[in-house]
């Protein structure tokens, strides 16, 4: 299902992110990714949450914060 990407909130260091997303049926997502510096490939999903659905985007931005606390400060 397509999903279109809201808010990407990055760490200082450019080593983890968080995305928050809405999908075609209207619901909220979020991922956590990480990358690793000396690796070109990209981002690679750690967290597992991307199947999670919320209702509005602001229980999304509340439950990745609840994972991702460095999100307050990216």
């Amino acid at each position: 299902m397509k999903k279109t990407v809201l808010k990407s909130l990055e760490t200082a260091d450019g080593n983890r992110c968080v995305d928050i997303f809405q999908r075609a049926d209207n619901s909220f997502g979020f991922e956590i990714y990480r990358r690793d510096v000396e690796d070109l490939s990209g981002w690679f999903p750690i967290g597992g949450y991307v199947d999670n659905r919320y209702t509005t985007e602001n229980l999304a931005t509340g439950a990745a914060r609840q994972l991702a606390p460095w999100m307050d400060h990216a």
